[in-house]
């Protein structure tokens, strides 16, 4: 044995070295990135933003028994975003919301500012896990307190704080 070893010694180093580059680019990690049309989109920012609600008898039934215990205890089981009253605003002009994440809201029924400066912390949070590559956007460009200001009409408070509309 030692023999063999002594005369095979660089060819047996080789095979080694070989097998290790060849383990390494098999078992290595990798990252899928999928491409959207719009914007490139990573699967850990996937958000498809539909309720599971009615996918399945479970789902029904559960659904159905959270509706009953909501209507027994007099409180609302489902949030409700605020409603859409009026003409819609040009969300465009909140700082940090750009045509596609206007149409993205726009496709949540997020029209308006009052909507927007109504949204509870929560409701926030639930809009931001569908929001993708714009998620964290809300609470960076607080555009929360944004659309409270433009909601009420004062553009002078607006442009103190966040600069000229």
């Amino acid at each position: 044995m030692d023999a063999f070893l002594a005369a095979y010694w660089p060819i047996l180093l080789v095979a080694l070295v070989v097998g290790m580059v060849v383990g390494f680019l098999v078992l290595r990690p990798k990252q899928t990135v999928r491409l959207s049309d719009d914007t490139p989109v990573r699967p850990h920012m996937v958000a498809d933003g539909r309720s599971r609600e009615g996918r399945g008898i479970v789902d029904e039934a559960a659904a159905a028994a959270s509706d009953v215990a909501g209507h027994i205890l007099r409180s609302d089981v489902h949030e409700h975003l605020p409603g859409a009253v009026g003409a819609p605003d040009d969300l465009r002009r909140l700082k940090g919301v750009g045509p596609k994440l206007a149409r993205m809201l726009g496709e949540m029924g997020i029209v308006r500012f009052d909507q927007i400066a109504k949204l509870s912390p929560g409701q926030v949070d639930a809009i931001d896990a569908q929001l993708g590559a714009f998620r964290g956007r809300f609470q960076r460009d607080r555009i929360v307190e944004q659309a409270d200001y433009l909601a009420r009409g004062d553009t002078d408070g607006y442009e103190a704080k966040f600069g000229k509309l």
